[in-house]
Parts: structure tokens; C-alpha cells; sequence
């Protein structure tokens, strides 16, 4: 083989090597599921791609789907904020773990009423969606509200129509403050409304209530801040009225001990503590036990170890609730123990 052939063959051999690489790099790593913590997500994404080159793709659509498409293997990392429980992890061969905390908020369009002056508790929000309360005014309403002049319309009601983390939060709530709502409706990513009328993802349910008068729904607090939406009031657990936000948020999730809770299933709707909003919850990242594709594998933990050592400002400017380092390290520990190779090696250190 001459010089000439050999430097030939050599230069189709990189070519190919560097094509591999900008291939593998532009494929980068792939999440579907729940749209709560979508807005973090896609911050976190593209900063992870401008300091390292590497893609996070996530698609959200509902922690149903994203349950589905992580069973199914066709994604990389499943995103949910319904946890499952430790049966259903080992039964799927999945573990999970949280990323960051945050709070489902009710939001409504009633002109006249200044943003965030509306005042809740959860037994009449439950009575709203099971259709036992239809106007604004409804005495239950007015006791609550005696310093606004309540319109006398028709209450318009906005529900999630997908499988969604965020209605498991929001009726989980209710179960535990409405006996009416536990024995009629219960809880789960999907469940059999009363009343009302379904959007899409987070977003369809904003999109609703912005364009509907005297409209009520629920959504992720990133939502209703990004959209400039009209937030309530909740009364807690210790009777106290709060905003959403960032200090609630903490507030809810200061007592949760996960270092207690098998496979991190944690819940934190009426958390105890004056200052908590009483619909937080934390949402969670499934990936399977064994990866069949352990270099890939090994990047999704890479972006998400990333995400807790440098994307905590991010989060918080979002008003989600980053993780302590504690538990920040809890979870790395448990993707060492748990998360290997098809020959049962670890893929972290």
C-alpha cells in the first residue's frame, strides 16, 4: 500500500470517527413526561448544551406519558410528579428520584377582582369541581371573601384532559381535605371530573382560563408566572392564608424527610407549618435500573448531577424549590447503588 493510498484511508477513517462524534453529540440524550417541571427543564437544557455541546431534548407531555414512553424504553428518562411507588418501580425495573419542588396553583379570570386577592380553602375548592358550588358569589364563596364584591356569574371550570403529575398533586390535595371528593372522585393522573371542561398539558389549561371569563383552573406556578395569570389565596393545614411562591414552597417542603422514604416516594400536599402552600409536590425522574445503553445512560446522570450542582439559580428563578445538597447527594448515592450496566456495573463513582 503506497503512502499516498494509506494517508487516503487514514483521512476516511477520521472523517467517519469525527461523523460518529458530531452524530453521538447531536443525538444527545431524550426525556418525555410531565409538563409541572417543563419550564426548569428546558432552562437547564440550554444551558447544559452551551457549556458542554451536549442536547437535552425533553417533550412535555403529560406524566402519563411520560410513564408509558420510560416503560416502553423509547425515551431516556421518564418524567412524572406522581411518584410510584416502590412495588411499581421494582415491577418495571425503574428507579426514580426527585429534581426540584414546586406548587400547583388554582388560577382564575374574573374581571373586577385584583390578582391574588381571591380567597380558598379546600373544601370549597373541591365543591367547585365537583360542580356543587356554579357561581361566584355562592355563600361559601362570599365567607371567604368578605372584602370583595363577588360577581354573581356562572363559574366556568378548567381541568387537565391528559394523564398529568399535576392533576395527581392537585386531587391528591383534595382527597386528603374533602371527604365528598375522596369517595366521589379520589385521586390519580387521570381521574373521572364532575364538571368542567379539559385542556391539554399545562398549557392548554392556561390557555383556557385566559380566554374564558369567570374561569377557574389549575396549573404549575411557572405557568401562571410566565402567562401573568390571576393566583389565589389558599387557606393550609394550620388555617392560615398564603400565596404561592417561593417562601410556601419551602415552607411545604421543609419537614420531608427523604432519606425515610423507600424509592424517594414522597408526597407533600398539606404539609404542616404556617407558611406552607398546601398543593406542593416534588416531581421526579424515572430511568430504568439496567440500561441497555450504558454511554447514554451515563449522560443522563451526568445533566442531571449538573442540574443539581449548577442549576439551583435557574430553579429559583423560576420560583421552584431546589433540593438540599443532603438529599442532592441521598440521590447520587442511589444512582451509584442501583442504576449499572447489563454486566452489573455501576455508571457513577
Amino acid at each position: 500500500m503506497n503512502n499516498r493510498f494509506k494517508k487516503f484511508i487514514l483521512g476516511i477513517t477520521a472523517g467517519a470517527a469525527l461523523a460518529c462524534v458530531s452524530v453521538s453529540q447531536a443525538a444527545g440524550i431524550t426525556g418525555a413526561g410531565a409538563t409541572f417541571p417543563y419550564p426548569i427543564y428546558a432552562k437547564w437544557a440550554e444551558a447544559y448544551k452551551a457549556e458542554t455541546g451536549t442536547n437535552m431534548n425533553y417533550q412535555s407531555i403529560g406524566s402519563g406519558g411520560g410513564i408509558k414512553q420510560i416503560t416502553a424504553k423509547t425515551v431516556d428518562f421518564g418524567a412524572s410528579d406522581m411518584p410510584l411507588k416502590p412495588e411499581e418501580l421494582d415491577k418495571n425495573g425503574l428507579m426514580q428520584f426527585p429534581t426540584v419542588i414546586g406548587g400547583v396553583v388554582p388560577v382564575v379570570n374574573l374581571p373586577g377582582i385584583a390578582a391574588g386577592a381571591l380567597k380558598l380553602d379546600g373544601t370549597t375548592l373541591a365543591a367547585i369541581y365537583l360542580g356543587k358550588i356554579t357561581k361566584w358569589n355562592d355563600p361559601a364563596l362570599a365567607v371567604l371573601n368578605k372584602d370583595i364584591k363577588l360577581p354573581g356569574s356562572n363559574i366556568t371550570v378548567v381541568h387537565r384532559s391528559d394523564g398529568s403529575g399535576t392533576t395527581f398533586i392537585f386531587t391528591n390535595y383534595l382527597a386528603k381535605v374533602s371527604a365528598d371528593w375522596k369517595a366521589d372522585v379520589g385521586e390519580g393522573t387521570a381521574v373521572s371530573w364532575k364538571a368542567g371542561t379539559g385542556g391539554k398539558g399545562n398549557e392548554g389549561v392556561a390557555s383556557y382560563v385566559q380566554r374564558i371569563k369567570n374561569s377557574i383552573g389549575y396549573v404549575e406556578y411557572a405557568y401562571a408566572l410566565q402567562n401573568k395569570m390571576n393566583t389565589v389565596q389558599m387557606q393550609n393545614r394550620d388555617g392560615q392564608f398564603v400565596k404561592p411562591g417561593d417562601v410556601s414552597f419551602k415552607a411545604a417542603a421543609a419537614n420531608a424527610q427523604w432519606d425515610k422514604a423507600p424509592g424517594f416516594y414522597k408526597i407533600l400536599t398539606d404539609e404542616a407549618g404556617k407558611e406552607s402552600w398546601p398543593i406542593s409536590g416534588a416531581t421526579f425522574v424515572l430511568m430504568h435500573k439496567v440500561q441497555e445503553k450504558p454511554a447514554i445512560g451515563k449522560e443522563v446522570l451526568k445533566f442531571f448531577d449538573w442540574a443539581y450542582g449548577k442549576g439551583d439559580k435557574l430553579a429559583s428563578d423560576l420560583d421552584y424549590v431546589p433540593l438540599p445538597e443532603n438529599v442532592q447527594n441521598l440521590i447520587r448515592k442511589a444512582w451509584k447503588d442501583q442504576i449499572r450496566d447489563a454486566s452489573g456495573l455501576p455508571l457513577t463513582k
